[in-house]
């Protein structure tokens, strides 16, 4: 008779053998036949080339951009401790140039919490996080995002990105994978500076004002327009 835990491990370690091999060829497929666009990308770099620490802080919903926006960089990530979904998105992450650390809120989060903080400890590091993942509530940001910042003095930086062709996938989020053979903006917004006393809901009360200066992104055939403080682009990319 079958042992299904011997079943379960052996299907856990065709999915990550698969994913490995297969999800960065995917997701280059998928993102790099785009024509992309980097709006505000100096307010990170600006802030490296002073000698600060950076959080890119991205919703979940749109994480995936992101992700792919700031490839083969080196930078920084996080993946939660679920097997064997985590393992692959960590082994996928190594592939497209990320250094990527296992652990969350709910599990884990002690030990990735403090190598986190030691990154950011370091000048010039960047790591990239989603303030509202992984299970949410959506666009509400939790507190070891703005603790971290406090204690490390790292600048947190919002970033967003959509594509014109996108699948999107909803449960707790609306969660987008974009389509190959569209156009993608990658926005970053203007660094925000936590003071180490400040409290928690003033602190995401800020972070939210900064994020919110995006706008809600709408897509139409002859391009897209941005809400909030960016300008619009009801034509900018439809030739």
């Amino acid at each position: 008779m079958a042992n299904p835990q011997n079943e379960r491990r052996l299907k856990n370690r065709f999915l990550v053998w698969f994913g490995e091999r297969v999800g960065p060829k995917l997701l280059k497929y998928f993102y790099h036949t785009n024509e992309w666009e980097f709006e505000g990308a100096h307010h990170y770099e600006d802030a490296i080339s002073s000698g600060k620490s950076v959080i890119i802080a991205s919703w979940h919903s749109t994480l995936l951009t992101v992700f792919m926006g700031l490839a083969n960089k080196n930078f920084h990530g996080l993946a939660g401790n679920h097997h064997p979904e985590a393992e692959i998105i960590s082994r996928i992450g190594a592939k497209l140039g990320w250094d990527v650390i296992r652990g969350s809120s709910t599990d884990g989060g002690k030990a990735a919490y403090d190598s986190m903080l030691n990154i950011l400890k370091t000048p010039g590091n960047v790591f990239a996080i989603t303030p509202d993942g992984p299970q949410g509530p959506a666009k509400i940001p939790k507190a070891g995002t703005i603790r971290a910042a406090q204690k490390t003095g790292a600048v947190i930086v919002p970033a967003a990105g959509q594509s014109t062709k996108r699948w999107s996938f909803t449960n707790w989020d609306t969660f987008y994978l974009s389509k190959p053979h569209g156009k993608i903006i990658q926005l970053f917004g203007e660094p925000i500076f936590l003071e180490p006393n400040e409290s928690y809901s003033n602190c995401a009360e800020r972070y939210c004002i900064g994020a919110s200066r995006f706008g809600e992104t709408f897509f139409t055939p002859r391009g897209f327009l941005l809400r909030g403080n960016y300008r619009q682009r009801s034509s900018a990319l439809a030739t």
